[in-house]
């Protein structure tokens, strides 16, 4: 399963990459790598909600869904940032029950 995270990922940088030198559309290039860098950014803040078990599983969801949208964005030139932002709805979601509940493990 890592190693096809890794080739998704590298073909997600591959075709940023070919698309740049077909259209060299700079602009379009610099948003897909600051989307790309995001979604990497937010598959790893997204192991903290691996304590709720659903709260993850719609992390992982919405990351796939995430990933749609900056493939979207790479084919047809339309960035839709709402798909693309979504997993930090999760995150959102995750902090504010450690928030309300506090940390199961406090000590004495």
């Amino acid at each position: 399963m890592k190693a096809f995270i890794i080739l998704a990922g590298l073909i997600t940088l591959g075709s940023i990459f070919f698309l740049y030198r077909r259209n060299r559309d700079i602009k379009k290039l610099l948003i897909s790598l600051a989307t790309f860098g995001m979604l990497v950014v937010l598959a790893v803040l997204g192991n903290v909600t691996r304590q709720v078990l659903p709260l993850f599983m719609a992390h992982a969801a919405l990351l796939l869904f995430s990933w749609s949208g900056l493939i979207a964005y790479l084919i047809r030139d339309r960035y839709y940032w709402w798909v693309i932002f979504s997993p930090w709805l999760t995150i959102g979601i995750f902090l504010l029950l450690e928030l309300l509940t506090g940390s199961a493990q406090e000590a004495d």
